[in-house]
């Protein structure tokens, strides 16, 4: 006589819609050990969606402000939209999209990150232990976001606010359209640094390969000198050659004009 397995017993598995987009499956797994405020679960046979979905129960229903996520296997678009002060610890790499649209927490991840980290953050802190693809921090309005290791091109591109910090060298057209915010780029910069930026501050240590269009060099105040040392401090991180030999580059303002603009949109820049 054949044995009857219940659904219950039966490997979970994802589903997708017809384009093969979208994980359909809303159950949440259910699997984290939680220890009072503390919980951590491994990540390693469970899909995009079910993370996030455990994540999301854990912070928002469980009480728990301190989640380490297990082998997460460099999966796109993990801890997105997180919108609550707590920690978050991703113990190895994530794929495209980490932590984006984020609000308030605190994110230690142990290995490296893919395209577009941290897009559209609006507070808390990312550090990044190893290196970070391209467009980093794009268009982050506050919070830190720091990377241990290099970043690829266009990183912090529109950047409208917070702070982001590499200790290794950065790509091409870093800083590309920065609106405000600060970049401290510790290593080596790609060419078009800066280009079009409208405001906003970008430090180098290192070399830089070129200037963007109307990105310009200009002298630091010894109030920005001991911002710097407290901003570095805070992570535990040093300037290479201090930082006082930090070049600092901002906005020749060569760009801004208003003349185009409609009058309602005059009205409010000016």
């Amino acid at each position: 006589m054949e044995a009857v397995t219940s659904s219950e017993d039966r490997p979970r598995e994802a589903r997708f819609d017809a384009r093969g987009l979208v994980e359909l499956d809303e159950t949440v797994p259910r699997v984290a050990e939680i220890d009072g405020e503390r919980a951590r679960f491994d990540a390693r046979d469970l899909t995009t969606r079910q993370i996030n979905l455990e994540l999301r129960r854990l912070l928002y229903e469980e009480g728990v402000t301190d989640v380490t996520v297990l082998n997460p296997g460099a999966r796109h678009s993990l801890g997105v939209g997180v919108l609550t002060r707590c920690r978050i610890n991703f113990e190895g790499s994530l794929g495209y999209f980490a932590c984006g649209m984020i609000d308030g927490p605190e994110v230690h991840i142990t290995g490296r990150v893919g395209w577009s980290a941290c897009e559209n953050m609006m507070s808390g802190v990312v550090v990044i232990d190893s290196n970070a693809g391209s467009l980093t921090a794009a268009a982050i309005r506050g919070g830190d976001v720091v990377v241990h290791g290099q970043v690829g091109a266009r990183t912090g591109i529109d950047q409208k606010g917070g702070t982001v910090i590499v200790m290794g060298d950065a790509g091409s057209m870093t800083g590309f359209m920065m609106q405000r915010g600060r970049q401290i780029i510790c290593g080596d910069v790609g060419p078009g640094l800066g280009d079009s930026m409208y405001d906003g501050t970008i430090y180098v240590g290192g070399k830089i390969t070129s200037l963007g269009v109307d990105a310009i060099p200009v002298d630091k105040t010894t109030h920005e000198i001991a911002w710097l040392e407290r901003k570095l401090d805070l992570y535990g991180l040093k300037a290479p050659h201090g930082v006082a030999n930090l070049q600092k580059i901002a906005a020749g303002k060569q760009l801004w004009n208003y003349d185009n603009l409609e009058p309602a949109e005059r009205k409010l820049v000016l």
